[in-house]
């Protein structure tokens, strides 16, 4: 199984989330994990795992000109905590692209897509931030699930809805997951059209712990996100079978200048979601993302989702 992970703006925790999907899986203990850093801007776990820079993904890159045998993959991984193991990419930016360029335009296809249909094995690939012509899209366009992880201000939304609809049709398997603080999930959801699969919390010393940092001293009181907790029930969703996804109707409305695919509505107020997520009933269009401190009001304490 390849779970594609992924952002469109700033560091909205897609490396963070790919390790704790790693060590959450269920049956991990049965299960071959993988966590792929295939981010064109450079790699983080070496750093902070205190892993060296190879084996890892330049090197694979070598290999796999030499050979197209999937198994060389796993020769160029080191091992993680929890039994995991690391396709370790550079911090640099200009070496992770031209290995990860190497891998994604090979003729027969890249490789971590072939080692992952193999029984009993799970390949998070760490896609980092999918700009446009971005080398891991080649890679996420394969994977039997794409995970879009964005803040929820009102900047992340309004970046998440420029690229939705496109992201949506890489996999037959999209799902959106936010994180941290700010709109509650059911204004995000009516703001962009969709549904959210999860919401992870704001849980530095979670966070620490998973990506190989020291917990922060002391942590406020009540201040327990649990995000590995969260991170466990996101991957009992995402390692269970795919449902099916029913036929699109045989008319469908023009699009509305102006408007994201997404927020195309049929008659009876019935939303066109992206593919894969489905359509579900709205009751009224959905608001321009907006910013509420320039709305002509000050936004209330229950405008804003709380931590877990």
């Amino acid at each position: 199984m390849l779970i594609a992970l992924c952002s469109v703006k700033g560091s909205p925790g897609v490396t963070t989330l790919a390790v704790a999907l790693a060590m959450t899986w269920p049956h991990a203990e049965c299960m071959r994990r993988l966590v792929a850093e295939v981010d064109p801007s450079g790699g983080d776990l070496a750093m902070r795992f205190g892993l060296p820079a190879a084996p890892g993904l330049v090197s694979l890159a070598a290999a796999a000109r030499r050979t197209r045998d999937p198994a060389v993959v796993w020769d160029h991984t080191q091992a993680l905590p929890g039994g995991a193991r690391a396709l370790v990419a550079p911090p640099g930016g200009t070496h992770a692209r031209a290995a990860l360029s190497t891998l994604a335009t090979a003729p027969d296809g890249p490789l971590l897509p072939v080692v992952a249909r193999d029984e009993g094995v799970v390949v998070f690939a760490d896609c980092g931030r999918v700009d446009p012509g971005s080398p891991a899209e080649a890679i996420a366009r394969c994977a039997d699930a794409l995970v879009l992880v964005i803040g929820s201000q009102g900047d992340d939304l309004a970046h998440a809805a420029a690229r939705l609809g496109e992201l949506a049709r890489w996999t037959p398997r999209p799902g959106l997951l936010l994180t941290g603080d700010g709109y509650p999930t059911v204004d995000v959801e009516r703001e962009l059209g969709v549904p959210a699969i999860g919401r992870l919390p704001h849980d530095p010393a979670a966070a620490a712990t998973l990506t190989g940092h020291r917990p922060p001293s002391a942590r406020r009181r009540g201040d327990n996100g649990g995000l590995a907790r969260h991170a466990a029930a996101l991957a009992r969703t995402l390692a269970e079978p795919a449902t099916p996804i029913a036929s699109p109707p045989a008319t469908i409305p023009p699009g509305v200048p102006g408007v994201p695919a997404q927020q195309v509505r049929r008659p009876g107020g019935v939303l066109i979601s992206p593919p894969g997520l489905g359509p579900h009933p709205a009751s009224a269009p959905p608001p321009q993302v907006r910013d509420p401190r320039h709305n002509g009001h000050q936004p209330s304490s229950a405008g804003k989702e709380q931590r877990a």
